[in-house]
């Protein structure tokens, strides 16, 4: 295999004569992918000017902040598999529209509901956008492009929500002419203007008739799967505000039920020479389940810790947003360089990666947990806590998304990229679930220092998790070794 590098994209994928220089066609995607990623978490710290703004009940508030995720995490195989119907180029498109549209409606809502509504269209916007950025790296590089892009698309996933904390809390304590929370929402305008303006004359036109796009878009399995996803997610988010009613619990049984239906659904699918969802292929490729357990893990460790962190700042400690925005700076710039630049360890340590950094996030998460169990700030200790937290979940996320990603064939990018996509939702939604309500109820508790207790408690609690996703990344496929990405 020739290995090409990130300024020569693939010939003969794409229906245009003249290649695009492939790191400005990388550029142009993965700000459309970091818009999207930003708007899971940029509302968090705006969420008290938005309720005292907009007047908004608790449950609304729960709704305008998690709204965008349960629309994203239900639609984000849907998205994959209509890039393979519609062509790649042609839903990044429209993904990118219907974003922008909505968050400049989003900025302009005068209610509540205005926002859960425009919120959701977000959310939507977004599961039609992210899936075809995977897609597109995977037939527009190969070789060490393919890694090199790989890396960089990893690095931006997985600093994007430590970075829309701290973009938040800047753009909400600058309260630009004196418009508060919005422009928290308004910033995406402008970027996907020029997105639209700039991609269609970069990205290129995916190959009439290519085989992949003549798959079918599995109704059933879709709706299945939409209605298990749903299910999970809606009292997952309301659980806790709603005090955890039995139609939750009903829900949730409800959704395991709905999981082994769609699985079934798909086997019987697969057997009947059909093409299900997510193939079988990329279930089978080397490394992908052990991928999607870490990547899971990491991601629900990552989004816990924010939320209740962010919590634990404003509520417990009196900080401001734009503090509470900059003290996740730490742990988004070692996230990022730890997705850059793993490639430069020896290349026989990569199979390694993803258990020492989660041991070096469980580790972290402890110390942080010691540390702040008194109520203190200890600006110092905390620093380098974040630090060793961030390159921790980085070093776990990128080598694991990246080594898994280098053996799915560029027919199946769409299925891997929205498999890993959905995953990554849903165990960011699974943390702030779990973990961050963990962080609620000790937050009840008495004392003089309840949130300090709460976060030592819930510290404590998502250092077990890094230490279960440790154990998980040990696995390895029949004892082979890790394969090279470079492949």
């Amino acid at each position: 295999m020739t290995h090409s590098t990130l300024s020569t994209p693939v010939a003969g994928r794409t229906g245009t004569a003249r290649r695009p220089p492939a790191g400005l066609l990388l550029g142009i995607i993965l700000t459309g992918q970091f818009m999207a990623l930003l708007d899971v978490f940029i509302v968090n710290v705006a969420a008290p000017t938005i309720g005292g703004d907009l007047h908004a009940s608790g449950a609304g508030l729960q709704l305008v902040i998690a709204g965008y995720t349960i629309a994203y995490a239900v639609l984000l195989i849907t998205g994959a598999r209509i890039g393979d119907l519609w062509g790649h180029r042609r839903v990044l498109l429209t993904g990118i529209a219907l974003f922008t549209a909505a968050s400049l409606a989003c900025g302009l809502a005068q209610s509540t509901g205005e926002l859960i509504g425009f919120r959701f269209a977000q959310g939507a916007g977004s599961a039609l956008m992210v899936p075809q950025v995977l897609s597109l790296i995977q037939r527009n590089f190969t070789g060490e492009g393919r890694v090199r892009a790989l890396s960089v698309y990893s690095a931006v996933l997985a600093s994007g929500a430590a970075v829309g904390q701290s973009l938040g809390g800047v753009l909400v304590s600058a309260d630009l002419f004196g418009t508060g929370w919005r422009p928290v929402f308004l910033v995406n305008v402008p970027i996907g203007l020029a997105l639209l303006v700039l991609a269609p004359r970069v990205v290129p036109r995916d190959v009439a008739g290519a085989p992949e796009r003549r798959r079918g878009l599995d109704l059933p399995g879709l709706v299945v799967l939409g209605a298990a996803v749903s299910l999970l997610t809606v009292p997952l988010v309301l659980g806790q505000e709603e005090g955890w009613p039995l139609w939750g619990w009903l829900c949730l049984a409800l959704s395991a039920v709905l999981f082994v239906v769609f699985v079934a659904l798909e086997a019987r699918l697969a057997r009947r020479g059909g093409a299900p969802l997510v193939s079988v292929r990329v279930l089978r490729a080397p490394g992908m389940g052990r991928a999607v357990t870490v990547i899971g893990l990491t991601m629900a460790v990552n989004a816990g810790f924010l939320f209740s962190f962010a919590l634990h700042l404003q509520r417990g400690l009196g900080e401001s947003a734009l503090h509470t925005g900059l003290t996740f700076a730490a742990a988004a710039v070692t996230f990022g360089l730890a997705g850059l630049y793993w490639r430069r360890l020896p290349q026989r340590s990569y199979g390694a990666l993803a258990s020492g950094g989660l041991l070096l996030a469980a580790l972290s998460l402890a110390g942080l947990g010691l540390l702040l169990r008194d109520g203190g700030r200890h600006e110092a200790g905390l620093l380098v806590a974040l630090a060793g937290l961030g390159a921790g979940l980085g070093l776990a996320f990128s080598p694991t998304l990246t080594l898994a990603l280098g053996k799915v064939v560029p027919e199946d990018a769409a299925d891997a990229s929205g498999l890993l996509a959905t995953v990554t939702q849903l165990g960011m939604l699974l943390g702030v679930a779990t973990l961050g309500t963990l962080f609620l109820n000790r937050l009840a508790a008495s004392g003089p220092h309840p949130s300090a207790h709460a976060m030592a408690v819930t510290s404590a609690a998502l250092a077990a998790t890094a230490l279960a996703g440790a154990l998980a990344g040990l696995r390895r496929s029949g004892g082979r070794p890790v394969p090279d990405p470079q492949g």
